[in-house]
């Protein structure tokens, strides 16, 4: 029979391994993450291949993830022959291109700008708006003034010869009908971790095609078109924003994460809670990039088609296919 004095002292000895083995287990955890941590970018989209090569200068010199994903889309918003991101993008219905962009840092500080005209870097404005002043979205003539006042250079009112072209085509009917997987009606986003672990992301985006007027989509709003939660991970999407906006599709992403869901079964999970929501959800295309605390990415979409670039150390900035819901 046991007695009362070795059954606690079997206690003790039982007590004491359980807590050394839960330190080593954590320490191997650590160890763990602390391997897998590595600079990595992830965007939408073929143009998000350029667009990573600009991001990945910065991490690959051991920059922030915050910088890359600025300089990363920065280059995109300065190609005028791209007809969905920045000033060379095709209008809204009544003749003007407008402008949405945001980012988010590791210490959940975030801006967008919504509706801006005749500034050539809507993503630059958003960091601006994030950091000098107390607001996390600015808006039209007021986000125009902002810029102004802080250095930026207000550009001409002229669309790119091929958005011009393309508009005055659309206005022989003025069908408002996008299409799926057409990019003149999509953003870029791109979300990176940097080799400090510290994860980022922007979104920016001349919207829709041929949009009403005043339109803003997803890609400005803090947990639609993006979200980072530096304990967890990152997301970014693209496609209708509307449908995103429903379900603040990012922020639902990175929360899948939080309860356990690798990056790819995140973005799967948000695409089937958009359909359960969307009953003309085959009329639309939406994409999901997820990106976790230990490096690891995931992508999902609606509709076949979408595609995402990816720069790490051991991918040298290729070019994938999502998988779907649809087939």
């Amino acid at each position: 029979m046991t007695t009362r004095r070795k059954f606690l002292k079997l206690s003790a000895l039982s007590a004491s391994l359980f807590a050394f083995n839960k330190t080593k287990a954590t320490e191997t955890i650590s160890n763990l993450n602390s391997k897998q941590i590595k600079p990595v970018v992830l965007s939408t989209w073929k143009h998000g291949v350029q667009a990573n090569e600009g991001a990945w200068k910065v991490l690959s010199a051991g920059g922030s993830a915050l910088d890359a994903v600025e300089k990363g889309v920065m280059v995109t918003e300065d190609d005028f022959t791209n007809l969905s991101v920045g000033l060379g993008g095709l209008p809204d219905r009544d003749g003007f291109v407008t402008l949405d962009a945001s980012i988010m840092d590791e210490k959940g500080r975030c801006a967008g700008v919504a509706f801006l005209q005749r500034i050539k870097h809507p993503v630059c404005v958003a960091r601006m708006i994030m950091e000098k002043t107390q607001h996390v979205l600015m808006v039209g003539s007021g986000a125009q003034k902002f810029a102004l006042d802080n250095g930026f250079k207000l550009e001409p009112k002229t669309l790119s010869p091929e958005a011009e072209k393309q508009y005055k085509e659309w206005l022989k009917k003025s069908e408002y009908k996008p299409m799926i997987n057409i990019e003149n009606h999509d953003t870029i986003g791109m979300i990176a971790i940097d080799a400090n672990g510290n994860l980022s992301g922007s979104c920016t985006t001349s919207g829709l095609a041929y949009k009403m007027h005043g339109r803003v989509g997803d890609s400005p709003i803090i947990g639609a078109g993006m979200y980072v939660d530096n304990e967890v991970g990152a997301a970014c999407a693209t496609g209708v924003g509307e449908t995103v906006l429903r379900i603040c599709g990012s922020y639902l992403v990175v929360e899948f994460m939080r309860q356990g869901l690798s990056p790819n079964e995140a973005c799967k999970k948000a695409v089937e809670r958009l359909v359960a929501k969307n009953p003309n959800y085959k009329d639309v295309q939406v994409g999901f990039l997820a990106l976790n605390k230990r490096g690891e990415h995931g992508a999902f979409a609606l509709q076949k088609g979408f595609n995402y670039a990816l720069y790490s150390n051991e991918i040298n900035n290729k070019l994938f296919d999502s998988k779907s819901f649809l087939s």
